[in-house]
């Protein structure tokens, strides 16, 4: 007899340094020289201070780029800054890929959520590596950002499942922690994770908390 899929687990993905690797600083001094600000990967940028609201959807890319650039940027400009920034972000992790690429020959059920900026949703979304998921998550179509509790509530309703079935793989610490809080079965991911090592581990009722 075939399980109901409310008691199947969903796989839930980060993208940004899960699926994709960190920007090399080449790109970061690619952006920087054509924006005019030196230093956008430090946290404290303009590039990072005004990215929850882009990422949330509430900035468009001329208000977002201006904001960081400190300067008004027009549609052109701001259109070849999201190209940049969308490059950036787009090497692939071939180790992640690979697991994922397992999970969906084994038939497991595999959703992405991600704090993403609609211009850069634009470049990804037909992207050969969004077909490994059946469910894309996107924060700037929502209009709610990690690590609101009200994001994950959002993806549990769709997904039609309760929080102990998903297990949920992302690098930031403050998302991790929020998942868990809800139940989730949440695992923090870092460059030198083995994925599969990690989806394999015990389940987050039964381990510490990772440290970051």
């Amino acid at each position: 007899m075939a399980r109901n899929d409310s008691s199947r687990r969903w796989y839930l993905f980060d993208y940004g340094n899960v699926v994709s690797t960190s920007p090399t600083p080449e790109d970061w001094e690619q952006l920087a020289e054509a924006t005019g600000v030196a230093n956008l990967q430090a946290s404290t940028s303009t590039y990072w201070q005004h990215r929850h609201a882009y990422d949330a959807g509430a900035l468009t890319s001329d208000e977002y780029w201006s904001l960081v650039c400190g300067q008004r940027v027009g549609a052109v400009r701001s259109g070849w800054l999201d190209i940049l920034d969308d490059n950036q972000w787009s090497h692939p992790n071939l180790e992640t890929l690979d697991v994922l690429e397992d999970l969906d020959a084994r038939g497991e059920r595999l959703a992405l959520l991600s704090n993403m900026p609609a211009a850069m949703v634009s470049q990804f979304i037909d992207a050969p590596w969004t077909s490994l998921f059946q469910r894309l998550f996107f924060s700037s179509s929502l209009r709610l950002v990690k690590p609101s509790p009200a994001i994950f509530h959002h993806v549990l309703t769709e997904l039609a499942v309760e929080p102990d079935l998903v297990t949920f793989v992302d690098d930031s610490p403050a998302n991790v922690a929020a998942a868990l809080s809800l139940g989730i079965d949440a695992r923090l991911f870092a460059p030198s994770s083995d994925l599969s090592r990690l989806l394999s581990a015990p389940a987050a009722a039964e381990r510490p908390f990772p440290r970051a």
